[in-house]
């Protein structure tokens, strides 16, 4: 059955204040207005946003009662350009998600993040605790080395490089890493990624520019892991290749009402490669 939402016809812009500087961000906003909220955060692959990261998921969330927020961070997507020099991506990206619920009224949400997007959820529910709904993270949350994988990770390398260098090629040895199995990633899919990072090659460039500036990008939050009360579905690929389960595990032992699944034969999108069981669980997590 195709799917009754667009990312055009949802799509909208807020301008919002960090400090001196304003930024336009880039949401899209699906489901009916009066749903309890979602609010789904991307990872930081080259060409990321939230509907490229969640397609699979939109439908069953609003079909369900729930209004998602997408929001795609400055430095992603239609979103305004961001330059990291210093300080830390995490808690910038966590403050971007205050400004813009604030903006749009919204006083609580349940927070779903994806790498760089469990990150972002994690800086927002240390930040504002009492706003927070449940969270769930996938391949993200805190940063902080593998105790069992030399650090940075083989998929971390490759994304890298993908955005010193955004060929097809390039992309094609990245999302071999990133998924358990490509066989579903087309040539022409993979080619339209590729032109889509290409529409915003100030994205791309920012992001070389912040690392050689300021390395450690993502806060590790392991000794402040105890402070997030809210219920957690922590959801992890037991073959990714970006960030080694042994991270989630740090999330299960540091948040005290955390629960854990791990998908076999999934690499580092589970909300993709296992879309439909995905959905079920984490909309059973969430109304329980």
């Amino acid at each position: 059955m195709s799917t009754p939402y667009t990312e055009a016809a949802s799509s909208r812009f807020v301008r919002v204040r960090d400090g001196e500087v304003e930024y336009n961000v880039h949401y899209n906003d699906v489901g009916p207005a009066s749903g309890q909220v979602i609010v789904m955060l991307h990872g930081s692959g080259p060409g990321a946003t939230g509907w490229a990261n969640f397609h699979r998921n939109v439908e069953s969330f609003a079909g369900a009662g729930y209004r998602v927020l997408l929001i795609d961070m400055p430095g992603f997507g239609k979103s305004d350009v961001f330059l990291n020099t210093a300080g830390s991506r995490s808690d910038f990206n966590g403050r971007i998600v205050k400004l813009v619920l604030d903006r749009i009224n919204v006083e609580r949400a349940h927070l779903v993040g994806n790498s760089m997007g469990g990150h972002s959820s994690m800086a927002f529910a240390l930040a504002s605790p009492g706003r927070v709904g449940k969270l769930v993270l996938m391949g993200g949350g805190t940063g902080g080395p593998s105790q069992f994988v030399p650090m940075p990770t083989e998929g971390i390398k490759l994304l890298n490089h993908v955005y010193r260098e955004p060929t097809l090629e390039n992309v094609k040895r990245m999302m071999n890493v990133f998924v358990f199995d490509a066989s579903a990633l087309t040539d022409d899919l993979l080619q339209l990624r590729v032109e889509n990072m290409l529409t915003r090659r100030d994205h791309l460039e920012n992001w070389v520019k912040s690392l050689a500036a300021n390395p450690k990008q993502f806060s590790d939050y392991g000794t402040r892991l105890g402070e997030v009360k809210a219920p957690a579905l922590i959801i992890w690929g037991r073959d990714d290749r970006f960030v080694p389960f042994d991270i989630g595990l740090r999330l299960l032992w540091g948040m005290p009402n955390a629960e854990m699944h791990i998908f076999n034969r999934c690499g580092h999108w589970a909300q993709w490669e296992h879309a439909d069981k995905f959905n079920r669980m984490v909309l059973a997590f969430l109304a329980e």
